[in-house]
């Protein structure tokens, strides 16, 4: 994973022949946390070490290397498991990956290398699950140079986590779970691991953000951090002032497959709760409710009625779902679940992903202008304006809807066949949009279908314009219309123009 196909990409800390290493912290002793918080009163610690932390914690990092064998099916330069793994896990839309290191030929093994950190004296390791995906074996490396096989315990590949266990002569040390729904951006951090296999090393520096989303699955909450960690730190632990794992390293975004100060870790509080149900069971059934949602913006809010623009709004309910048999509709706006408040679709994902199949829980809806609560049951994922009006003159066919700039027609024979739509599909088909009206800044196309205004179904040309000037006369200055484009069905909030 030496050399590029392009300058930007997003790697995770693990790949073939070369990898990551353990990075494992201990509650730290004596003073050395007010030494440290001492240091950390800002950018540089002049007459400060963390020398104390470093030497507390380390003792816990360990080194896992495994094996697994290769494809013998496979051609040269084709993309080993690791990295398939690190694809499906880290994969980015328009971000070149990096070329694949060769698999050996004829079968024979492959090699990789990962960090870990100990948890518990009696041996439960945490890493990440891309680190020991499709091992063939695994071998843990202490500290002190002691190597002792170890066996997976459980993993989980939607929040790229993994539990393995060792059995040692004498209890180990081990590091202590920290906060990180505390930690804000400007807060110190250390990264401890083995870059590129060359032996532990330290890395300084800052929370840079909160809350990154890498597109990844459901558990996307990342902290962005500018401590330098490359290929190598992957599964080793991020540590806050007191000494305590606050995260994860798992990935970075790099120019030059090196550290350039854009990392990413995984949560220790959304960590903490996978690798307990992983010590506990071995594995995770994730929930599942079958809705395709969408971020409720501001003009979604207004156009519903919602006070703030938060939830997660229905832009589709799959068949036979935990969400249609409870009734969720497309257009309801998803506020609440088990009784916490939803703010955005990561935060539904995250907590319908955080249930098991068969738990009943209340899902909270916004409809038709009020909260309103269904019974569901959790299935199994293993997977100031104007009236809108017609322009006078333009004929039945084509009338503009003025105030949002779009030119509606029914669905006749001839365009169904011409836009590949389901004998069944009804709805107001967009023949044209003007470049200078809202339509087109919200996205809308020509051969878009209205199939609802306002969460109300329309059947029509004549009727997606009536209710889009229904909803100019309420006052309200956005219009919520449900667009089918294709196979895929969403919600788009179109603001009126004024004047």
């Amino acid at each position: 994973m030496s050399s590029l196909l392009h300058k930007h990409r997003l790697a995770a800390l693990v790949g073939a022949a070369i990898l990551a290493t353990p990075l494992a912290l201990s509650a730290l002793p004596g003073n050395h946390t007010t030494a440290f918080a001492q240091a950390a009163g800002g950018l540089s610690a002049p007459g400060g070490s963390y020398a104390g932390i470093v030497a507390a914690d380390k003792p816990a990092v360990v080194t896992i290397t495994t094996t697994m064998k290769a494809d013998p099916n496979a051609d040269d330069g084709t993309v080993s498991p690791f990295d398939e793994q690190f694809r499906q896990f880290f994969g980015q839309q328009g971000i070149p990956l990096p070329p694949q290191a060769q698999r050996p030929q004829n079968g024979g093994e492959q090699m990789a290398l990962g960090s870990g950190f100990v948890i518990s004296s009696d041996g439960y390791i945490v890493t990440n699950n891309h680190v020991i995906d499709n091992a063939k074996t695994i071998k843990v490396t202490l500290d002190d140079g002691t190597e002792l096989s170890a066996k997976l315990i459980g993993a989980d590949a939607k929040s790229d986590l993994a539990v393995v266990k060792v059995t040692a002569p004498k209890p180990l040390t081990t590091v202590t779970w920290g906060d990180s729904d505390r930690l804000r951006a400007g807060d110190q951090i250390l990264a401890i691991g083995n870059p590129f296999g060359i032996g532990t090393t330290v890395t300084a520096g800052i929370v840079s953000a909160r809350g990154r989303d890498l597109h990844s699955g459901p558990y996307d909450d990342f902290i962005q951090i500018d401590a330098p960690i490359n290929h190598g730190n992957s599964g080793g632990p991020l540590v806050d002032i007191d000494g305590k794992v606050v995260g994860i390293n798992t990935a970075i975004y790099s120019p030059n497959g090196g550290s350039v100060g854009v990392g990413f870790a995984i949560p220790s509080d959304q960590a903490q709760k996978i690798v307990a149900k992983l010590m506990k069971d071995g594995s995770i059934k994730h929930g599942f409710i079958g809705v395709q949602i969408q971020p409720v913006t501001g003009d979604v809010a207004n156009a519903v009625g919602l006070a703030k623009a938060e939830g997660a709004l229905v832009a589709k309910v799959e068949p036979d779902t935990p969400a249609a048999k409870a009734g969720v509709r497309a257009g309801d706006v998803i506020t609440g679940l088990g009784g916490a408040p939803v703010t955005a679709p990561r935060d539904l994902s995250r907590k319908v992903a955080d249930l098991s199949p068969g738990e009943k829980t209340k899902l909270t809806v916004w409809r038709e202008g009020e909260s309103r609560e269904l019974a569901m049951t959790i299935g199994g994922n293993d997977t100031g304006t104007e009236q809108a009006a017609a322009e006078p003159g333009k004929g039945a066919k084509e009338a503009q809807v003025a105030t949002i700039g779009v030119g509606l027609a029914d669905i006749t024979p001839d365009v169904r066949e011409a836009l590949n739509l389901p004998r069944g599909e009804t709805g107001a088909v967009i023949e044209s949009v003007s470049p200078s009206k809202p339509a087109a800044d919200a996205g809308l196309q020509t051969g878009d279908v209205i199939v609802s205004v306002n969460q109300a179904p329309v059947k029509s040309a004549k009727e997606a314009r009536t209710a889009i000037a229904e909803a100019g006369k309420s006052g309200r200055k956005s219009v919520l219309l449900l667009v089918q484009r294709g196979d895929e069905q969403t919600f788009v909030a179109v603001p009126f123009s004024v004047g």
